[in-house]
């Protein structure tokens, strides 16, 4: 009797290791046939691509707007801010925690190389005269305010500068006016001097409104790249821009 509950103790935990060997065999065996996920950019930035299309063209919704093309210093400097706090929006705040500058950098890189068309601009739908106080501020400015030409900076053909001037074309108007407002606000800043935050705070709610329906109007160029760096001097020294 006494050698039968033996037995019975010893067979217990053997079993059991049996089974747990076994399970990890089989769970090995799993890992072994499920097919990895392909370690490439296109792989990497698919939490980029859920809101800002699978090129980074932007999408509808007005405030996903167009990553494709912008210069990488520019990305870079907005992935850094989101990380940083100094831009708020809890998605992208929790998405690049933890990501480190090189991570960053690959990231605005392979944005800035794609090439998606260009959306079809907007219709007006604001008066004749608003679309005119928005063209006169974006490419002559507005010297009674001390406000320089949007132009001045993000280039003629508003499609930016090297290396950190972003394109303004391709924007939907409400994202335009919702930046500029955060801006003037402070709950979007950059590293100082904040030449946008300063700009920003000189425009009144009409100059808003006009500079982002003229500017969700106009077509993009017919070669839409970012001007090169320095081929602008801008009025303003800004700290996101180097000097």
């Amino acid at each position: 009797m006494e050698l039968r509950v033996s037995s019975r103790r010893l067979f217990r935990p053997l079993f059991a290791l049996l089974l747990i060997g076994s399970a990890g065999v089989y769970s090995a065996a799993q890992a072994q046939t499920q097919p990895k996920a392909p370690d490439t950019m296109e792989a990497r930035v698919q939490g980029c691509t859920a809101c800002h299309g699978s090129h980074g063209q932007g999408t509808d919704n007005d405030y996903f707007p167009r990553l494709a093309g912008k210069p990488a210093g520019y990305l870079f400097n907005q992935l850094q801010n989101f990380r940083e706090g100094r831009r708020k929006y809890p998605p992208m705040n929790y998405l690049v925690t933890y990501l480190s500058d090189d991570y960053l950098h690959q990231i605005a890189t392979f944005f800035s190389q794609q090439r998606p068309p260009y959306p079809t601009p907007a219709k007006p739908t604001v008066s004749a005269a608003t679309l005119q106080r928005g063209e006169q501020i974006v490419l002559h400015g507005d010297a009674s305010k001390q406000v320089p030409a949007c132009a001045a900076c993000h280039g003629k053909a508003l499609t930016g500068m090297e290396p950190a001037i972003p394109g303004l074309v391709g924007l939907h108007a409400d994202y335009i006016s919702a930046q500029l407002g955060a801006w003037r606000s402070g709950t979007r800043r950059a590293i100082d001097p904040d030449c946008m935050h300063t700009i920003a705070t000189r425009l009144s709610d009409e100059d808003v409104n006009a500079v982002a329906a003229w500017l969700s109007t106009q077509q993009a160029p017919q070669n839409p790249v970012p001007a090169p760096a320095r081929s602008l001097k801008t009025p303003l020294a800004c700290g996101s821009e180097p000097q």
